[in-house]
């Protein structure tokens, strides 16, 4: 207990730059990735090698620096790539459960931790996009031809990320009418059950989707708008990545909740009682009974 109360976030910059550094390598490298797929696994068909080439010369940012070793891909888009990995080691070393999150901090959480935190930062990034649009528009009149695609793309990544952390929060939608009546042994065989139903259905959508979302990335088909984004080549796959980390996640759940001996979700409206108990512990001492979606919850280890 002494570990997880050290976890509460004490509100570092560094929990809020990291994933801003995050994105910001991400975003350089999913506009610039034809780059390396040109340079690194370039498809055999020289209509599709052309046609790739001619979309990221398009796009290229960094146009003048021209690829390293004679490659597509240039300083920037290596610094970038190597960037990606470097800040998500540092963003799940160093993410700090806050208040009113769940109480449960095994590597796999932290990284679902980490990732809600990047998925924070991107409905700001989402709201500064729609709030720059809105300006143009309506006060200059001069609107973009970026900012609606921008948006949903942003809204795509913000929604499929939201889903991970939200298991591991164990704030998702549940019925809890049954499970709630039954004997802690029972509870544990309708958690196997659910949780097996997860992890069938993460197996069966990536194992039917891996054909299609491959073709759309190695291809980067794009958006068919005047900006043009790649929001088929990049959305299929982090679908079937998503979801099979969901199917982890609630594995991880699943081990970290067994050892409890009763869990009961009440799906009650939170009285005034509740609320002031809520806004007494957050940032303080965590979540006791009270989970981050509100509901009252009751755990005995």
């Amino acid at each position: 207990m002494g570990d997880m109360m050290m976890q509460v976030r004490s509100g570092s910059p560094v929990e809020w730059l990291v994933p801003l550094a995050f994105i910001l390598c991400a975003g350089w490298v999913t506009w610039h990735l034809p780059a390396f797929t040109l340079d690194f696994v370039p498809p055999t068909d020289p209509s599709q090698f052309d046609k790739l080439s001619a979309l990221f010369k398009r796009n290229d940012v960094s146009a003048g620096l021209g690829g390293l070793f004679g490659g597509f891909a240039d300083i920037i888009d290596w610094l970038a790539l190597i960037g990606m990995p470097v800040f998500a080691f540092i963003g799940v070393r160093t993410v700090q459960r806050a208040g009113m999150e769940f109480e449960s901090w095994k590597p796999a959480d932290r990284l679902a931790v980490f990732i809600g935190r990047v998925t924070m930062m991107l409905i700001v990034l989402l709201t500064g996009v729609m709030l720059y649009e809105v300006l143009l528009r309506y006060v200059f009149e001069a609107p973009t031809l970026w900012a609606n695609e921008m948006s949903l793309w942003l809204a795509g990544f913000v929604f499929l990320c939201a889903g991970l952390y939200a298991m591991q929060q164990r704030s998702h939608i549940r019925i809890v009418l049954l499970y709630d009546a039954v004997p802690r042994w029972v509870q544990r065989i309708f958690d196997v059950i659910s949780t097996s139903c997860i992890c069938i259905f993460a197996f069966f959508l990536c194992y039917g989707g891996y054909g299609e979302a491959f073709d759309k990335f190695y291809r980067w088909e794009t958006f068919g708008t005047a900006f043009d984004p790649p929001i088929p080549a990049t959305m299929k796959p982090l679908v079937l990545i998503i979801v099979s980390l969901v199917a982890l996640q609630a594995v991880v759940n699943l081990i970290s909740d067994w050892s409890k001996e009763e869990v009961h979700y009440g799906g009650e409206d939170l009285d005034q009682e509740e609320i002031e108990r809520i806004k007494a512990q957050v940032g303080t001492e965590g979540v006791s009974d009270i989970d981050v979606t509100g509901q009252h919850t009751s755990t005995k280890d």
